[in-house]
């Protein structure tokens, strides 16, 4: 398939996140350094064609803990994470209280930039702010600055810059390139500074990524995230990896959680982990992740390329509920709603983005999703009312399996690609080879990427997916002629 990049291109683009912050620096943004500081980075979501929100957490050291007591299966003399001071870990970064304010603009140099007003930032809500930018120019790249200061201050002590695009007007045809992720393990990730995945999905040169769940562990990954401490823990020690940081301050994200960043394995509403409850769940994953207040929703990125972002955890019945009728992983609101909005879209090419698959198959012994017995009711409505309505430019990508996939569901015939562990050493778990659904089928780390490309006749969307280190290992692509 053509792609839509030129190699000069691609060029200035890898180039521009560098060249952003070394314009700051031309023009006197080079600033002393005195805290507080930002050591989880900076992060953007939810974009639209004229909005986004930016996300930052002061913290009171400019690094994480890199001496710090470790904590994985291999450390047997590691003492009682209760009996350890959460700063003392490694990768913690407390945080910080103080003031953040933000520039946004569409120059590299931020010579255009809009300036927000001072907000005062508390550590007792783990130094996070989120700004919400409303008057943004559709298919733009934008620049940003977040500043920190002092309580009381408006001297600058720290900064971070970063990019993001906003969305393509409806009626443009869309050329769209997006990175989709899933379940990465901290103590898996096969490089001390962050997973492969992420310098990969970046040199793709996406207009946005999509991290669709198990973003942290908290059942799995010592020290176990028993209370809210530790939890914030699990989100300083993997977001403050340099190429995690990197990535997401060069391009925006869409954020969904799963189980493990929400409470435990296959949790539901009204669970606990030790004192960790799944209501503190729900608010911690909404405090970290760059969301808003509603968890399902979807995005329009052109004339031919809607997205939704599917909520499987809020609205779930437990799952040693007898399957029928009753039983829900969507809830009633959120199936309405998808329904609704799936019917009056006219975008060319429809995907749905699950935490969980939809298709699989999954594991026998597994009972948490919409291809398990324990949920088959349900799905089976689902993938039977995708048929009757949207049956030929309808997709599913899913997370939440460690294994990478292109399945086509017998009886409805819907496509499901699950994207694959953030990691080889992550990756395990699969059923094995299907040949009654896969038409592609390897247990390995990866993820997936996704290509829409239009002119006035043709839109064209490819699916690949691509190795940790960002090499095809499958694509399948669709093209469908665009009405008069």
């Amino acid at each position: 398939m053509a792609v839509w990049y030129g190699s000069r291109r691609q060029f200035l683009q890898a180039t521009c996140f560098a060249t952003a912050a070394t314009a700051l620096q031309d023009q006197g943004w080079a600033l002393a350094s005195h805290g507080p500081y930002q050591a989880t980075g900076v992060r953007v979501g939810e974009m639209t064609s004229h909005s986004a929100i930016v996300w930052t957490r002061l913290t009171g050291q400019p690094q994480r803990n890199q001496q710090g007591i470790l904590f994985d299966r291999r450390n047997r003399s590691a003492p009682n994470a209760a009996q350890v001071p959460i700063d003392e870990i490694e990768g913690a970064c407390p945080a910080a209280a103080g003031r953040v304010r933000l520039l946004y603009g569409a120059k590299a140099d931020l010579s255009d930039a809009r300036q927000l007003d001072w907000i005062d930032v508390a550590d007792s809500d783990d130094g996070i702010h989120k700004f919400t930018v409303r008057d943004l120019v559709p298919d733009t790249t934008y620049y940003y600055a977040v500043q920190a200061a002092l309580p009381g201050s408006d001297q600058v002590g720290s900064q971070l810059v970063g990019q993001f695009r906003t969305a393509p007007p409806e009626d443009a045809p869309s050329r769209v390139r997006f990175c989709v992720m899933t379940c990465q393990g901290y103590h898996d990730r096969d490089h001390a500074e962050g997973h492969p995945i992420y310098p990969s999905m970046i040199a793709r040169q996406p207009h946005f990524l999509v991290l669709t769940g198990d973003l942290v562990y908290y059942d799995n990954d010592p020290p176990r995230a028993t209370n809210v401490p530790l939890a914030r823990l699990h989100w300083q020690r993997m977001f403050s990896l340099p190429r995690l940081r990197s990535a997401l301050a060069q391009a925006g994200a869409y954020w969904l959680k799963d189980d493990h960043d929400t409470l435990s394995n296959d949790s539901w509403p009204g669970m606990t982990y030790g004192e960790l409850t799944f209501a503190q769940g729900q608010e911690l994953f909404q405090q970290q992740a760059p969301i808003g207040p509603v968890s399902y929703r979807t995005f329009r990125w052109g004339r031919d390329l809607q997205v939704w972002f599917s909520e499987g955890r809020d609205f779930r019945s437990p799952n040693r509920v007898k399957d029928g009728p009753e039983k829900t992983i969507w809830g009633a609101e959120q199936r309405e709603w998808f329904q609704k909005t799936v019917l009056e879209s006219d975008a060319t090419w429809k995907i749905l983005v699950s935490p969980t698959p939809l298709v699989g198959p999954d594991r026998p012994n597994k009972n948490d999703n919409h291809a398990n017995a324990g949920f088959s009711y349900e799905g089976e409505q689902i993938r039977a009312w995708l048929k009757e309505h949207v049956p030929d430019n309808f997709f599913v990508v899913c997370g939440d399996r460690h294994w990478q996939y292109h399945s086509i569901h017998p009886r409805t015939g819907l496509h499901e690609f699950s994207v694959g562990a953030a990691s080889d050493s992550h990756a395990g778990g699969s059923p094995g080879y299907n040949s009654d659904f896969h038409r592609f089928h390897r247990v390995a780390g990866g993820f997936l990427c996704v290509d829409v490309q239009s002119d006035r006749r043709q839109s064209q969307l490819a699916f690949q997916l691509r190795d940790v280190d960002g090499a095809v290992v499958h694509q399948a692509v669709f093209r469908s002629r665009v009405p008069r």
